[in-house]
């Protein structure tokens, strides 16, 4: 085995040794798989049963989850949220009736037999804003969550914008924009932000040391991404771009250095102006939390949602160290579904949507994510239901129905297992609202 101090800074060997350690930490945080046992992915996906995505080969993290609290009684439809927690403060006039009575008891059946310590869920309508909204118990449109896999989209949305103002060629060599891209010459920011780099995704070996890095929160991003496409270590392992389907891993970290490279910004920065203030957002931030907390294949319940609880960090994780509240997602999502705009604010522009939104592998070598799965930048494609999907290891959902105009959040602090099989039961109810809205 590689020695950890062999590859990396200074001050990094014993840290390195604790994420070795906690590989099911390392598998649960960034890319380990949506654990339905019915399901039908490969090993290395974290896509939501809801989306018709299927899950992985591989079982996810298992979760001591917390003694639930009660759940609220059922709610009426919430067509309006208050200013300071809503995706869009501005409604329009016409907005339909919806009933989405059915769904408070399936949840809080579910949140009370599972023992979780709650749940949100957030449905949001491209013209009419936020069309429900219901929370059970710890949960509100406040509650911070890690929540892993989810990150992916935002990080590829940071690219996309780039690109949108002139700074960024997602298509061109990295090399263009960082000197260290000479290490790949021929690997371009698309292909990392869909997986498609050659580079060793996250199994079978989630912790493979030439890699280690991306997990660890001393140093910074620009270093990095500079170790990783530096190092000769991994020259048997790697294969060439757009080639084949690797899921995760430290693609995603090389492609947040190659943003900071391109704008001259931190990460931290990047994301401040291109989310935080257009949308308005309480307090979407990326950290590392992977080997700060031991919690195994469990949701860190030491984070119990404070950010706070995490040391600050140069060197977020990019494809699975985002925190973000209830509310703050239901915003991105909605901006996903309203042509990029917060508010009267441009995120990305809608060709930059599309790019995200596309079925990339297919379309740059006929690759494949799975049994009817594709892959976009930061998107799972179900290419039967045409549905999107951004899940995460820590059983937050992300969804979206591009052609019916809506999207959905659900967020619970468990295991992708556990979230999947809650948004399959509520994907039917919810897309039946939409579709008899009045």
């Amino acid at each position: 085995m590689l020695d950890c101090a062999q590859h990396y800074r200074p001050g990094m060997n014993s840290r390195c040794f604790v994420i070795i350690a906690s590989l099911s930490l390392v598998v649960a945080g960034c890319a380990s798989s949506d654990a339905d046992e019915a399901a039908t992915t490969p090993a290395a996906t974290e896509s939501p049963v809801a989306t018709g995505a299927p899950s992985a080969t591989e079982e996810p993290p298992a979760t001591d989850a917390p003694t639930a609290t009660q759940a609220p009684a059922e709610t009426t439809v919430v067509t309006e949220m208050p200013p300071e927690t809503s995706p869009s403060t501005e409604q329009p006039d016409d907005v339909a009736v919806y009933d989405f009575t059915a769904i408070d008891p399936i949840v809080a059946d579910f949140v009370d037999e599972r023992g979780l310590n709650g749940a949100g869920l957030v449905i949001v309508d491209a013209d009419d804003g936020v069309v429900h909204e219901d929370y059970w118990g710890e949960f509100s449109a406040e509650r911070v969550s890690l929540v892993a896999s989810s990150s992916k989209m935002i990080t590829a949305g940071v690219l996309l914008a780039l690109q949108d103002e002139g700074l960024l060629d997602i298509d061109a060599p990295i090399s263009e924009v960082a000197e260290w891209g000479v290490g790949n010459p021929d690997i371009t920011p698309a292909q990392l932000i869909s997986n498609s780099s050659g580079l060793v995704g996250l199994f079978p070996n989630p912790a493979f040391l030439p890699y280690i890095c991306q997990y660890i929160a001393d140093g910074t991003l620009q270093e990095c991404g500079a170790a990783i496409f530096e190092t000769t270590d991994d020259d048997r392992d790697v294969i060439a771009p757009d080639s084949e389907f690797r899921y995760g891993g430290a693609q995603w970290q090389v492609a947040g250095a190659v943003a900071e490279a391109a704008s001259g910004q931190s990460w931290a920065e990047l994301i401040d102006e291109i989310y935080v203030g257009p949308c308005e957002l309480e307090a979407l931030a990326f950290n590392n939390h992977f080997g700060q907390f031991s919690s195994g294949f469990d949701y860190p319940a030491e984070f119990g949602g404070d950010p706070s609880t995490l040391v600050e960090t140069d060197n977020p994780n990019l494809e699975g160290g985002a925190y973000v509240t209830t509310g703050d997602y239901a915003k991105l999502l909605l901006m996903h579904l309203r042509g990029g705009m917060c508010g009267d604010n441009q995120v990305l522009s809608q060709s930059a949507l599309d790019a995200m939104h596309g079925d990339r592998i297919a379309d740059a070598y006929d690759g494949s994510a799975g049994d009817a799965t594709g892959y976009g930048m930061g998107w799972w494609i179900d290419r039967e239901t045409g549905l999107i999907s951004d899940g995460g290891a820590y059983g937050s959902q992300p969804w979206l129905d591009l052609e019916d105009g809506y999207g959905v959040y659900l967020v619970i602090e468990a295991d992708s297992g556990t979230g999947n099989e809650l948004a399959a039961l509520l994907e039917d109810v919810v897309d039946d609202a939409i579709n008899t809205a009045t």
